[in-house]
């Protein structure tokens, strides 16, 4: 299988997605149904501060709890918006930032950032037909950022992509005040994510099974083996005594 490929699929009842350039595993995306996805937005409820840490526990619905890593001007009982950052390890509360982003396949909304920039990936005659573009179709006090994969879009999606950024921004920032936390977003699971960031052209695979008799899983598994081809050689990856 030479090329790019792309192949969204299952893992039982778990969303994945899977990055294959020339046969090989490059990406792999697998949802987790038990914790908050990355990217999800909350308005949350500060909780206490970490005088140690420099930190605010937050509330999150259903008990939840999740931390940010300052908590300068904020009060126990005070509600925010904040973005899911990452997974939580083992016991410990979810990360998030008050830093809010509306992040889609052509742009990204930034919230309390005026501006609009374009991706210094683009060359220069294309990034100042984006930006005069931008500027034509983004009339809110939002920042804006086009992504580098608008370099080969068709203007009309870039533009649809724009509105609903916009729209949905404008939605979600008016949420921040209420005196109970609540899940306002879900996050982008696996193919919606696969769909936003590999941007590159490739062949795209939905068929389910895909992932079994494209050899997914085979690979999947070949990751636990310690053994590693490189080129002609081999090296092992293995946890020494100390670890």
């Amino acid at each position: 299988m030479n090329g790019r490929t792309i192949v969204l699929d299952h893992i039982g009842d778990r969303e994945a997605a899977a990055y294959i350039i020339d046969g090989k595993l490059d990406d792999l995306l697998i949802d987790d149904l038990d914790a908050p996805r990355p990217g999800a937005i909350f308005r949350a409820i500060c909780d206490r501060p970490l005088k140690g840490q420099g930190g605010m526990m937050l509330r999150l619905p259903d008990g939840e709890k999740a931390f940010l890593r300052y908590s300068k001007g904020l009060r126990p009982g005070q509600p925010m918006l904040v973005q899911v950052t990452g997974y939580a390890e083992g016991g410990k509360a979810v990360p998030v930032t008050d830093r809010v982003l509306f992040k889609s396949r052509y742009v990204i909304v930034t919230p309390g950032k005026p501006g609009i920039n374009v991706s210094r990936q683009i060359e220069e005659e294309q990034r100042d037909r984006l930006l005069e573009l931008a500027h034509g179709a983004h009339d809110t006090e939002h920042g804006l950022i086009i992504r580098s994969c608008c370099a080969a879009a068709d203007v009309a999606e870039i533009l649809e992509d724009i509105e609903a950024m916009n729209t949905l921004a404008d939605a979600i920032m008016a949420e921040g005040e209420g005196t109970e936390p609540e899940a306002l977003t879900e996050g982008d699971g696996p193919h919606t994510v696969a769909w936003r960031e590999w941007t590159g052209r490739a062949d795209v695979v939905t068929d389910a099974g895909s992932f079994e008799h494209l050899g997914v899983l085979d690979q999947i598994d070949g990751l636990s083996d310690p053994m590693v081809t490189i080129g002609e050689g081999t090296m092992f990856v293995e946890p020494t005594r100390a670890l």
